[in-house]
Parts: C-alpha cells; sequence; structure tokens
C-alpha cells in the first residue's frame, strides 16, 4: 500500500472524530446550528443530542444527529464530495424515526407527528466544490420524473477556508475546526499524516485555536 492509500483513511478519520468531538457539546452545537438556520436560539439545554453511537446502520454513520425545534438535524463533514449522502440520510433518518415513533401506533386513524428532518454537509476537502451545493435523492433515480413521490435533499456546505465567510463568522468553534484542517494539510506536505496532525495540534494548542 502507497502513502497516498494509507493517507486516504487516516484523512478521514481524524477530521470526522474531531467534528464528531466538537459538536457532542451542545453549546457548540447550538452555535453551529445558529449559523446554518439563520436563528437566535440561546438555550442549549433544549438541545437533544441523539446520534447513533458506536452503531453503524447500512454500514454508514453518521457524525451528529440532534432533536431541536421540533427538527431532527444530521450533520455530517465530508473530506470528499459524495453524492450519495442523500441516500445515506435515508437510511440513517429511517433509522431514527423508527426510534422516535416506539410507542406509538401508525394503524390508528390519529396522525403521528414526527421532527422535520433536515440534512447537512459540511465539506473540506480538496476538489473544487461551490461554496453552496443541493444533493438531490432524484438525481440517483434511474428514471428521471418531474414529480418524485419520494424526495431527500442535502445541503452541502463548503467550509474550506475563504468559503462561506458568513457561517464562519458566525460559528466560532467551526471556523478553527478549518483552520486546524488547513494546518494539516500544511504539515502533510512536508511529512506523513501521522505526524502532520500531531503538528498540527501542537500549533493549534499555542495559538489558542480550539
Amino acid at each position: 500500500m502507497n502513502q497516498t492509500t494509507q493517507m486516504q483513511p487516516v484523512n478521514r478519520l481524524y477530521k470526522s472524530r474531531i467534528f464528531a468531538m466538537l459538536y457532542s457539546d451542545r453549546k457548540d452545537l447550538l452555535d453551529l446550528y445558529n449559523a446554518v438556520s439563520g436563528k437566535h436560539y440561546e438555550d442549549p439545554e433544549l438541545l437533544e443530542i441523539n446520534t447513533l453511537e458506536n452503531a453503524i446502520y447500512m454500514g454508514f454513520k453518521n457524525d451528529v444527529s440532534f432533536l431541536f425545534d421540533s427538527e431532527m438535524c444530521l450533520y455530517e463533514h465530508q473530506s470528499s464530495f459524495n453524492p450519495n449522502m442523500p441516500l445515506r440520510d435515508l437510511f440513517y433518518i429511517s433509522r431514527q424515526l423508527q426510534k422516535y415513533v416506539v410507542g406509538k401506533t401508525l394503524y390508528s386513524s390519529k396522525l403521528v407527528q414526527i421532527p422535520v428532518p433536515r440534512f447537512v454537509v459540511f465539506y473540506n476537502g480538496t476538489q473544487e466544490q461551490p461554496e453552496r451545493r443541493l444533493l438531490r435523492l432524484s438525481d440517483a433515480f434511474e428514471k428521471k420524473v418531474s414529480s418524485p413521490e419520494l424526495e431527500v435533499t442535502v445541503t452541502m456546505l463548503n467550509i474550506n477556508l475563504g468559503k462561506n465567510r458568513e457561517l464562519m463568522e458566525k460559528c466560532k468553534t467551526l471556523r478553527e475546526y478549518c483552520m486546524f484542517v488547513e494546518c494539516i494539510r500544511k504539515y502533510a506536505e512536508q511529512m506523513d499524516i501521522g505526524e502532520a496532525v500531531e503538528r498540527a495540534v501542537t500549533e493549534c494548542i499555542r495559538n489558542d485555536i480550539l
């Protein structure tokens, strides 16, 4: 296995773990939610994190899932463009909604209400992508239809430095996470990825980043 193929799993792993770790904190997650949604909620205790810990459903694991303001939000970072995110999120939200309606009957005349699903991907790969992109499940349909009877829409936000500046200004942890990733990329040009991560951690601690 060459250095490039070794680097890719490590590259995805450190980004995923750090992103999930940062937003396991309710206050930071609420800041991110406010930045993405344009809202101004202040009480992080109202936010319920419900990420499926250590569970992989259909081979896919989500980074952050939470309930807030009658919405079920699935946030995930991606270090490479993945057009299959709508299908992945469909599988994941189905599992979460199954948990949500446990104890309720779906065979009565009473409507069972569920939270509004929201899907966001934070992209920080090196492939050029627009600042904002909508991914739709219907794009994957083998036959195109004018009015899909099943649709999932995922908002992909490019969070590389210099992109989505307004979003970055609103969310300090997201901005500093991107600075950390850029720092690793800088060192990875000169050394293996493991050492690059260690160097970046040291530098960011010294500069009070994250």
